[in-house]
């Protein structure tokens, strides 16, 4: 049966307090599970979330044969010589993550059949530079009957020098990961610098790899042998985009709050949008507090841009709270999303809520306010929308049913009961409208 959540809104008041921690990345968890392809030892993650996207993940690695083991919020993989490398359809449908692990597949074994990934519907997601880097590796590829079958020149592909013409994120760790066993030296420029391709690295070159260049637009990989941890364990860095969620949700609605277990520098852009609203911020090394939140009463912007970009720019992953973050201060401001062209469809939501929002076209709306908003029954039409959604209910004036929340389930860990620990009155509900 379909869940939802039941949200009663504090109607602009800011009530919440108390602390709530971040769990590690998602993106970096899922690029570590995929890595574990590469080594010839188990792999141990810690301090792993428990969310939907990271089930999916070992879902499509046992069914390829890997053995992945779950211990409290530790995972531990192993992957044999023998395991199959046939994608599952099913599962790689709905996680779009899965492209990635193509990548470990071919370098290690020679060949990968896969489907056109899933994930969130948030427009037009292109797999074209993945195919191109894995030509440029040396590798045949076919499509027929709806799934891509790739296979390495010889049984082993050869290092490539590979210039992404845009930054892509998933992109430059899945060449990077590829370069691992390929032979000689790959050479990647363009690269995405987002901080989990640099922890990503590190946990390789630790583990044996040859990776210099993580963290800047220039990567360079010495192919190798198989990597072994040797007892090693890995615990990925901080979700910053969890971090960022939290940090809007209490500049909203909280009066003091405090975010541990967070790195403030990987959302700076977001803190200095933040402060120059009005809101007192405090960081630490780990931590982020907002203190005597309820005493500013006019929070204003003149005229503010806020433009979607790639790292260390506003991520696109925070787009959707960050605008209804500005429903709810004076002034004008426009949004303009540059990744994706379907994520803004969301907004006609918020308007139903009262949001004052003009869509000028797919990438770009404007946001008056400050605007009441009151509680609507909405569907998340992804994952970050739809904890969109959570902080405007939160916001709104009386009640709100959130449907789909599995979409959220992808991203954020027992949401409801983390958000009611500082006064949310929220509640997962078998309720739907």
């Amino acid at each position: 049966m379909q869940e939802s959540l039941f949200i009663r809104g504090l109607s602009g008041e800011k009530k919440l307090r108390g602390e709530i921690s971040v769990n590690t990345a998602k993106n970096a968890v899922l690029k570590a599970m995929t890595a574990s392809v590469l080594f010839e030892d188990e792999v141990t993650l810690i301090d792993v979330p428990n969310i939907e996207d990271v089930h999916r993940m070992a879902e499509l690695l046992n069914n390829l044969g890997v053995e992945v083991k779950e211990e409290g919020r530790s995972l531990s993989i192993t992957t044999k010589p023998d395991i199959s490398t046939n994608l599952n359809t099913e599962i790689s449908e709905r996680l779009r993550t899965s492209i990635v692990l193509v990548g470990p597949l071919l370098s290690r074994f020679g060949n990968v059949s896969f489907p056109h990934p899933g994930g969130c519907v948030i427009g037009a997601r292109p797999i074209d530079f993945f195919l191109e880097g894995f030509e440029k590796f040396g590798a045949e590829i076919t499509h027929d009957n709806d799934r891509y079958e790739i296979k390495a020149k010889g049984g082993k592909l050869k290092g490539a020098d590979i210039f992404f013409k845009s930054q892509t994120h998933t992109g430059t760790e899945t060449m990077m990961m590829t370069a691992v066993l390929a032979d000689g030296k790959t050479t990647l420029k363009n690269c995405a610098t987002e901080p989990e391709i640099k922890d990503l690295a590190d946990f390789l070159n630790l583990c044996g790899a040859n990776i210099t260049g993580a963290g800047t637009s220039t990567i360079e990989i010495e192919g190798g042998d198989l990597l072994r941890t040797n007892g090693k364990e890995h615990r990925v860095i901080p979700d910053r985009i969890e971090t960022g969620s939290f940090l809007i949700l209490g500049a909203l609605c909280a009066d003091e709050l405090t975010i541990n277990n967070c790195n403030p520098a990987h959302v700076e852009v977001l803190i200095e949008i933040l402060r120059r609203s009005g809101v007192s911020i405090q960081t630490e090394v780990d931590k982020i507090i907002i203190k005597n939140n309820g005493a500013i009463k006019n929070k204003s912007f003149t005229s503010t841009d806020v433009k979607t970009h790639e790292y260390p720019g506003f991520p696109t992953d925070l787009q959707a709270p960050m605008v209804v973050y500005l429903t709810q201060v004076t002034g004008e401001s426009l949004v303009h999303e540059t990744i994706f062209e379907g994520r803004l469809n969301y907004t006609t939501d918020l308007a139903r809520m009262g949001a004052d929002i003009t869509m000028w076209d797919a990438h770009r709306v404007e946001i008056k306010g400050p605007t009441p908003l009151t509680g609507r029954t909405l569907g998340s039409p992804d994952l970050r929308a739809g904890l969109a959604f959570v902080i405007a209910a939160s916001v709104a004036k009386g009640n709100s049913l959130i449907n789909n929340v599995y979409y959220i389930d992808r991203g954020y860990e027992h949401i409801e009961t983390r958000l009611a620990k500082l006064g949310l009155d929220i509640t997962r509900t078998n309720r739907t409208e």
